[in-house]
């Protein structure tokens, strides 16, 4: 049978978030949950095409439509936010340090082709042109466990500076609280500007964020958190382990984050 294969503890962890067929509702009976979200995992971690798909894990039809519908509706991000709510309930989001960081997804040929190249279209599809050729960068906020938080895509040549305040924004995790807040978020260097860390200190949290060399050194720097800064290094890796992640095969930007979900969502459901 083939790996990847969601567990009895992760799949019924999620069963009751999945949507339910109306009785009496006109159309075919729905091919099983479980053997669905099963396919999309496997396609997650081998990165292969769609019409690859074992057939034990369904129609590859099937199982596509059933990822692009559900995409459409949001409901991989809401799993992924009741989960992340659970965890906090555990009290497994460490928030004595958040970390924030960017990494470029060299794009496959078949990603592009949606929308006639442009500037402006390229913005909207999340695709550049980089130093590492036509490409898309994820910008991720993690906690100080490794546990992704919140995720963005642009363009490759976008700057991760440009990004930030989308990207904590885009927290599943409630912010408007302050005892909800992390004391610390660090990034490094790439980071280093006095308006972001104006706009950290304006949310009453401590920016640790390392100096350019023409830069003026900071002497109350927090060497101890940057140091800990390595585990989003640490989860980019662990997420790109998934090779729908680290190369990006989909049109389109919400494809493509969903997998990143898809993925995040597998090292979720094994803390809970």
């Amino acid at each position: 049978m083939p790996r990847h294969r969601l567990t009895d503890r992760e799949f019924n962890a999620i069963r009751h978030l999945l949507p339910k067929q109306c009785p009496g509702k006109p159309g075919r009976r729905w091919s099983n949950h479980r053997t669905v979200i099963d396919g999309i995992l496997w396609i997650t971690k081998t990165g292969s095409p769609w019409r690859d798909l074992p057939e034990q894990l369904g129609k590859w039809q099937t199982v596509y439509a059933r990822f692009r519908r559900w995409t459409k509706e949001g409901l991989w991000a809401r799993i992924y936010q009741t989960l992340l709510k659970r965890l906090d309930a555990l009290e497994k989001i460490d928030r004595s340090l958040w970390c924030v960081d960017g990494s470029v997804i060299r794009a496959h040929r078949s990603a592009s082709g949606m929308i006639p190249q442009s500037e402006k279209n390229d913005e909207l599809v999340a695709l550049g042109r980089s130093r590492g050729g036509y490409s898309t960068k994820i910008h991720v906020l993690c906690d100080g466990e490794g546990t992704l938080l919140g995720i963005t895509a642009t363009g490759g040549q976008r700057h991760e500076s440009t990004e930030l305040e989308n990207l904590i924004a885009s927290c599943e995790l409630s912010l408007h609280r302050y005892d909800s807040r992390p004391e610390v978020i660090a990034g490094d260097k790439g980071y280093s500007s006095n308006a972001i860390r104006q706009f950290i200190r304006d949310r009453h949290i401590k920016p640790v964020i390392g100096s350019k060399a023409n830069e003026s050194r900071d002497a109350n720097f927090d060497r101890e958190a940057y140091r800990r800064r390595n585990i989003i290094e640490r989860l980019i890796g662990w997420l790109k382990e998934s090779r729908r992640v680290a190369t990006r095969y989909d049109k389109l930007a919400c494809s493509y984050l969903a997998f990143v979900q898809l993925a995040a969502m597998r090292r979720v459901l094994k803390l809970l």
